[in-house]
């Protein structure tokens, strides 16, 4: 690390680093869908901030941080997406437990949301970038150009693409956090008492759910559709002498009320989905032991 001592002004770059740790995250998890990849993508821009530091004088730390942070992603998921064709099963990202903050929640849910990730999975590298730089931290056009080394009309452009793909592929759904606290109450009693019917009155005719084992561990190869296949299903998992110790509890995850599986405190799963109507319509249930990281309380 570079000694400051001889300038006694000069900021800590620990501090620094620290200070807009958030944002930093946040950019990375977003863009990679990872935690682990984005702890992996801060490390590495820790290491060029520290060697930078001081020395290079860098008038703006903010928006030097950023765009190390955005350009170690882009980089990071060009190969993870080579890597993720040929992943066993459905692909979700990693979800991360999250604080329900009664101001920012809607804000959370609506940028971080599971939802969203998986949508964004269909963008382009520097489509995603672009969009989770505009509409999750509201950075100028010309600031994300300076980021990207491109020009504002292009990221302009650019973001308005994203912007639309985004919406054409993301229909809207409720977010009333009372609802899904009322909805997931619901869940959880007919989880415990293993009540088919409860089950089936909780989901839309025209569910799916989605369950990433990663072929680490059991989980459906292929998304289940329709109430009755998904609603069995479940009740089925959980009917497992292999599932018999697990306890689960409602949780804020990815900005939005969902179910955490424990196993003596420790995590083995979760589950997000998406409301209309006040039905189920989308379960995604991620139960890949190398993809919770984020549910650790």
């Amino acid at each position: 690390m570079i000694d400051s001592s001889a300038d006694p002004s000069a900021a800590d770059p620990l501090d620094e680093f620290t200070a807009h740790r958030g944002v930093l995250f946040g950019t990375a998890y977003r863009l990679l869908g990872s935690v682990a990849d984005a702890e992996d993508v801060l490390q590495d821009a820790w290491i060029r901030w520290s060697a930078a530091g001081r020395a290079e004088r860098v008038g703006n730390p903010r928006a030097y941080l950023v765009r190390t942070v955005t350009n170690l992603s882009l980089t990071r998921l060009t190969s993870a997406r080579a890597v993720r064709e040929s992943y066993v099963g459905p692909w979700l990202p990693e979800p991360v437990l999250t604080e329900a903050d009664a101001a920012e929640g809607a804000v959370l849910a609506d940028s971080v949301s599971t939802a969203l990730l998986v949508v964004l999975e269909s963008l382009g590298p520097v489509e995603r970038a672009v969009f989770v730089l505009r509409e999750a931290f509201g950075f100028s056009h010309a600031e994300i150009a300076g980021f990207l080394d491109r020009s504002e009309a292009t990221v302009r452009q650019t973001a308005h693409r994203a912007r639309e793909h985004v919406r054409a592929r993301r229909p809207r759904f409720d977010t009333d956090p009372e609802q899904r606290r009322e909805v997931t109450g619901r869940f959880l009693a007919a989880c415990d008492g293993g009540d088919l019917n409860a089950m089936l009155e909780l989901l839309a005719p025209d569910v799916t759910a989605w369950s990433d084992g990663g072929g680490k561990v059991t989980a459906a190869r292929r998304p289940l559709h329709g109430c009755d296949p998904v609603a069995r299903w479940m009740v089925g998992v959980l009917a497992k002498p292999s599932v018999r110790g697990t306890a689960w509890r409602s949780a804020s995850i990815n900005g939005e009320e969902g179910v955490l599986f424990t196993v003596d405190g420790h995590p083995i799963g979760a589950l997000t989905f998406d409301l209309a109507d006040g039905l189920i319509r989308n379960l995604r249930f991620q139960v890949n032991p190398d993809k919770l990281r984020g549910l650790q309380g």
